[in-house]
């Protein structure tokens, strides 16, 4: 539990000196201090993998990534049907709201006169 606290601080403080060292290295060209907080902060998210609420969402990464390996992605044609039957839909939702919408203000102006 101590080990965890520590090595909270330790990744925080290191995250943290990476958004300092952007801001204080500011005549730096933005290439080495784009880099420097790149390099700072994955050895921040590094240290951080070792607490315990890193490596449970470490392996929940890890348990996601075999989920999405496991998805059957559609094929071309089927995505084309499926985006051509939503944009129908669309239309049709569309074109019935705009009646409505008709209707209801011809309605209107005759009780409003």
């Amino acid at each position: 539990m101590i080990l965890s606290k520590s090595l909270w601080l330790v990744g925080l403080a290191i995250i943290a000196g990476a958004v300092w060292g952007n801001s204080y290295y500011n005549d730096l060209g933005l290439l080495y201090r784009v880099l420097g907080v790149v390099v700072l902060f994955s050895i921040g998210l590094f240290v951080l993998r070792f607490t315990e609420f890193g490596s449970m969402a470490f392996e929940t990464i890890k348990q996601s990534m075999t989920e999405i390996k496991k998805v059957v992605w559609p094929n071309r044609t089927e995505t084309t049907q499926t985006t051509l039957i939503v944009v129908g839909v669309v239309i049709i939702a569309a074109l019935i709201l705009w009646g409505l919408d008709s209707l209801f203000s011809f309605l209107m102006s005759l009780i409003l006169g």
